[in-house]
């Protein structure tokens, strides 16, 4: 799967993950994961003499998880390596790493995403670019510039504001007359902030011409600590081994990235390239589920065989199955339009516009429904944390609301589809290309765009079962043309021709259940 969406230049990665994938799922790797969520992180405000130091303490797990990611390139193999499919490439391994922990996954992804905003300003770019691009991780908390790596985060979200960003009240003030790459100092509070140990943070501020972007360090040119002051860390449901804390600035030094008031158009290609890892994020965290799920029937016997073997049950397998791989060839086709977009290609550019945000809602969405069905087939042992189950579950609603929530992802498809026409058109063509193979695709589609079309009045409030079917279209159209055909016809029949409940394990008759529930249980 992972060659066919790369399309080429990535014939090494079904091997790479098949061998990161005896890694992270080593018995080492996955008890760090369960100690990083045990021994949670410590926020550390002053030293013994009362001094601030700002300071988040973790355990030694998390530092080994992250270790093994940064090793690995997660945070930066795109852009240390270009070559055609990296992306893919790269969201497959990420895929694997977050089936062990997903809270690492926060500073590997901002740091992986700030490259692109980063070079809007190509100074900036050249200081930072490469400690970015390191593959040491060193987790020192001193000045960048006598580390062996970096991290970088963000810092958007204010308690008056949430998602609209434009809100926002913190405000930037120019030291030697403004301008870009120049410096200035911020002031001002933000409601939520992960990765607080990061070496740097992108950070929107207000300043005399707008809502700005900024690079702030945690460390100032002069060696000093930057005026970044950690109030609390959050007591959240689930990602427990990730700090995520509020901090407030006072007076402290950043340099402005881009034109003023340009803030949200710089920091956007941050924001959709971890839009893009919520989706491999959701889907890592579906692989999971289902591997658990599907083990575990294999080897429980009840009333007189395999759970595996009873028919009812391999309904439900195979409905979370369906789920699982319709979800990773989607976002693996997200990625390759990552790639595609990075050499040019104008087609793939428009088709992203609009694939982020609908598999960005829609996957994301049905991560929370599918964990907890997966974390029933377990029964009471699911429900006991030595399973790692209840950990998936507290994790899974986590990607639908970072970087825009359900709400935000579909007005965002909306928007899309008003300023950038030729979008839509990109999209429905990558939908087309399946249709000639599957009648319901068909007849699915064409319904689809009749919808689309009408009432455009009331297009804002059916925004959310629009964007759904136009997931599903797209889902439709990657398993005809390059899923398992078993998997294919049991998510037309089901998701596309109506053939379904509204809960998993409501597939039709008639469906291979055996096949794909084969297909997706681990071999061990």
């Amino acid at each position: 799967m992972i060659e066919a969406l790369s399309r080429e230049g990535a014939g090494w990665a079904d091997e790479r993950a098949r061998e990161w994938g005896k890694v992270c799922g080593s018995a080492q790797v996955i008890r760090w994961g369960f100690e990083a969520n045990e021994k949670k992180p410590v926020l550390r405000t002053h030293d013994r003499f009362g001094n601030r130091i700002d300071e988040v303490e973790f355990d030694s797990s998390w530092h080994e998880l992250l270790r093994l990611g940064i090793a690995e390139g997660l945070h930066a193999s795109p852009w240390r390596e270009p070559d055609p499919g990296a992306h893919v490439a790269r969201a497959s391994l990420f895929m694997l790493l977050m089936q062990a922990e997903g809270g690492v996954g926060c500073p590997i992804s901002m740091t992986y995403s700030a490259i692109p905003a980063l070079r809007a300003q190509p100074e900036l770019a050249e200081e930072w670019e490469q400690r970015l691009l390191s593959l040491d991780y060193d987790q020192r908390f001193i000045p960048a510039d006598q580390k062996r790596g970096a991290l970088c985060g963000m810092a958007m979200t204010e308690k008056q504001g949430g998602s609209d960003v434009r809100a926002n009240t913190t405000v930037a003030e120019p030291l030697n007359g403004g301008g870009p790459g120049a410096e200035y100092e911020i002031t001002g509070h933000k409601w939520f902030c992960s990765a607080p140990m990061c070496d740097a943070f992108l950070v929107l501020a207000q300043a005399d011409g707008g809502l700005s972007c900024f690079l702030m360090p945690r460390w100032t040119p002069d060696g000093e600590r930057n005026r970044f002051h950690l109030q609390r860390l959050k007591d959240k449901l689930g990602n427990r081994s990730n700090a995520s804390s509020e901090v407030e600035f006072r007076a402290a030094w950043a340099r402005l990235i881009g034109e003023e008031g340009r803030g949200v158009p710089t920091i956007i290609e941050m924001v959709n390239h971890t839009r893009l890892d919520c989706v491999i994020g959701s889907t890592a965290g579906m692989r999971a589920g289902v591997a658990q799920a599907t083990w575990h029937a294999a080897h429980r016997s009840a009333f007189g065989k395999l759970l595996a073997e009873q028919p009812l049950m391999q309904n439900v397998l195979a409905d979370l199955c369906v789920e699982s791989e319709a979800a990773t060839i989607s976002g693996l086709r997200l990625a390759r339009a990552y790639d595609e977009a990075a050499a040019g290609d104008e087609t793939a550019l428009r088709f992203r516009r609009l694939a982020n945000a609908v598999l960005k809602y829609w996957i994301c969405k049905r991560g929370p429904v599918h964990a907890v069905e997966a974390l029933e087939c377990l029964g009471g042992n699911g429900y006991v944390e030595d399973s790692g189950m209840p950990r998936l579950y507290r994790e899974s609603p986590l990607s639908s609301i970072w970087e825009g929530s359900g709400n935000v992802q579909c007005l965002d498809v909306l928007r899309a589809m008003v300023r950038h026409p030729e979008s839509v058109e990109a999209f429905a063509n990558e939908v087309g290309e399946g249709a000639a193979a599957d009648s319901r695709l068909d007849e699915f589609g064409r319904r689809l765009r009749d919808d689309l079309s009408k009432d455009p009045e009331t297009m804002e409030t059916r925004a959310r079962q629009l964007v759904e079917r136009m997931a599903l279209a797209l889902q439709g159209s990657l398993l005809v043309r390059f899923g398992d055909p078993a998997v294919a016809d049991a998510f037309c029949a089901s998701r596309l021709n109506g053939d379904w409940g509204s809960a998993f394990g409501t597939l039709p008759a008639g469906i291979d259940f055996q096949r794909i529930v084969e297909r997706h249980t681990p071999a061990l």
